[in-house]
């Protein structure tokens, strides 16, 4: 029973997906369901997308919940979970992501209650879909063994790649999907590679007897070699890397996030990007924690600096010069996941404080990604969609709430104060400053400077220009799901930022659990 409480999160993800998609399959099929002039029923799914969205975010609040209580009785004091270890690790640090992902899941399912009716792309697949790729992201965030890991990464990919081709009739979608499904696929392929080379060198699969396996190297009785350590290491963090669309593994993260349709990127910037941070963090303490793998000079630390150097600054440069606002919040995805590297880097010296600083970050990065999509798709609707710059010019007088919303989630990707996204990037350059990664930390604000430019810009378009004559001009939607979720994530954002305490002793709890 203990066993049962401890996994519920999960199992409840998971068994709402199915009773979901069973709802779908039998449920009474709607008006736009039925063929006009046959009467054959063309898609029982097709306008329930209310319905089917309130579900799928009943069910991950569900798992939300669950996964505090879990937190609350304490994973540590129930009997049986060592019996799943180490395939999946039921701990304060598992448990975080795991509220995190189904937060974001549950944002994901409200927007997309609103947006597929309204833009005639009311699949119901999509919800299902959701659902499956959370219990895949929870189970990527619990894995402690390369094989779980990779079932978990699968699961969550296979389920993206068909949100990001859900618009069938759209080219740009279709290329998007396909172009993720192949970059994607190598990447996998990579990981495995590096996890058969780390079973080859090690002789375990489990992250914590690979990490005491390559403890032993360079003793006189290990049978470990270090070069295909070294390799293995390198391919994991090429893998992982294109997961979390680090520089230079993100050639397909604009194209993606452009072609999906907006829920689903949210879902890609949100819970895909969370759950791998999450097993990176796992892989690098657990697996390659050894003291020698984590120094300056022989391990993976400037690896890591190296790519949130360059996430940072090309995303954000890049950024500044989209014409389109998701592309834009696409290279911006970019450079957050550089902030949260930097979070990563800094385990070298203050490994809790800087772990829990990542986790905080990717807490109020989700809030707050997810809350910037949906005033984005509140601000359009069907044949006059909020794409460009120049789409919302104006909308301010014309929906003043989706603006004041929508500046209020720039702002705290911006990281201005007292929005959570400030208290985010404090807490990883302050991690930072703690590990004397002086340098890196100067690159941050530089960036962060830059990154400003590019969001006061939506605002200035918002409040300040005109629409032009004869241009076309995004109308705002109406939708109560868009619009519980904006309210849901601004509270948080605004919670997050003016009282931080909480969340951030949480963090700090799972951080102390999580290596």
């Amino acid at each position: 029973m203990d066993l049962v409480i401890a996994l519920s999160p999960l199992l409840a993800v998971g068994f709402g997906g199915l009773m979901l998609m069973l709802a779908e399959a039998f449920g009474k099929p709607s008006e736009e369901g039925i063929s006009k002039t046959t009467g054959d029923v063309v898609d029982a799914g097709a306008g329930r997308g209310a319905e089917l969205g309130l579900g799928a975010s009943v069910v991950l609040i569900a798992g939300a919940v669950m996964a505090v209580g879990v937190w609350i009785v304490g994973p540590e004091t129930l009997e049986g979970v060592a019996d799943v270890a180490p395939y999946l690790l039921i701990d304060r640090f598992s448990l975080f992501f795991t509220f995190v992902l189904c937060l974001g899941g549950a944002f994901t399912a409200l927007l997309g209650g609103g947006y597929l009716p309204e833009h005639r792309i009311d699949r119901s697949e999509f919800f299902p879909l959701v659902l499956f790729s959370t219990f895949g992201a929870i189970a990527l965030a619990m894995s402690g063994d390369l094989l779980s890991l990779f079932v978990g990464l699968e699961t969550m990919s296979l389920g993206v790649y068909c949100l990001i081709g859900l618009r069938r009739g759209s080219a740009r979608a279709t290329e998007a999907a396909l172009k993720y499904f192949l970059l994607g696929s190598f990447a996998a392929a990579l990981t495995l590679f590096g996890a058969a080379l780390l079973y080859g060198a090690t002789g375990h699969t489990d992250l914590v007897g690979i990490g005491e396996a390559v403890a032993t190297i360079g003793q006189p009785d290990s049978t470990v070699a270090a070069m295909p350590v070294l390799l293995a290491l390198a391919l994991t963090l090429a893998g992982l890397g294109f997961k979390v669309a680090a520089v230079p593994f993100h050639q397909w993260t604009p194209d993606a996030y452009e072609g999906a349709p907006t829920p689903a990127t949210a879902f890609m910037a949100a819970v895909v990007k969370t759950a791998a941070f999450a097993i990176l963090l796992r892989v690098l303490l657990v697996g390659f924690g050894e003291e020698r793998l984590m120094s300056w000079g022989t391990g993976w630390p400037p690896v890591i600096a190296t790519l949130a150097v360059l996430s940072m600054t090309v995303g954000n440069v890049v950024a500044g010069r989209q014409e389109s606002v998701k592309r834009m919040l696409a290279y911006s995805s970019i450079a957050h996941a550089g902030v949260a590297l930097v979070g990563v880097a800094a385990t070298i010296r203050s490994t809790e404080d800087a772990t829990a600083s990542v986790l905080f970050y990717l807490l109020v990065y989700t809030v707050s990604t997810a809350g910037a999509f949906g005033a984005l798709i509140l601000c359009g609707s069907r044949g006059a969609e909020a794409v460009s710059y120049e789409d919302l010019a104006g909308i301010a007088k014309r929906h003043p709430a989706a603006a004041l919303a929508f500046s209020l989630f720039l702002l705290s990707l911006a990281g201005f104060p007292p929005t959570a996204g400030f208290f985010g990037k404090l807490y990883v350059f302050q991690s930072a400053i703690d590990s004397e990664l002086y340098v890196l930390v100067i690159i941050g604000l530089v960036n962060s400077l830059i990154g400003a430019y590019y969001y006061v810009r939506v605002m200035v378009y918002m409040y300040m220009r005109e629409p032009v004559p004869g241009a076309p001009v995004a109308k705002p939607m109406s939708s109560g799901m868009v619009t519980s979720a904006i309210v849901l994530a601004a509270l948080l954002v605004l919670g997050l930022g003016i009282l931080p305490g909480v969340s951030l002793d949480m963090a700090i709890a799972a951080a102390a659990r999580g290596g």
